[in-house]
């Protein structure tokens, strides 16, 4: 059973990204926000895709989910200045 700190690591380790938050507590369904400027020009399938990658077979398996939202860094700062964060 995984750990919501443990996957954020992973995906910190796996990709460059500015910021990276994963909750669950359940051990095998999680939610998580992922800023990475490689996100850039990228539909949110690759975006999402990309993250998924740094978990590996992990995904579908140890994980049996994980919802995301990804941003840009541009993106983020405004989803942030929207909700007063």
């Amino acid at each position: 059973m995984f750990q919501a700190e443990e996957i954020e690591s992973l995906i910190k380790q796996g990709m460059d990204c500015e910021f990276a938050h994963v909750l669950g507590d359940d051990g095998e369904h999680f939610t998580g926000i992922v800023v990475s400027q490689s996100f850039e020009g990228k539909p949110r399938v690759r975006q999402h895709q990309a993250v998924y990658a740094t978990l590996g077979s992990l995904m579908g398996n140890e994980i049996h989910a994980l919802q995301l939202q990804t941003f840009t860094p541009s993106a983020w700062a405004e989803f942030r200045e929207k909700m007063g964060i």
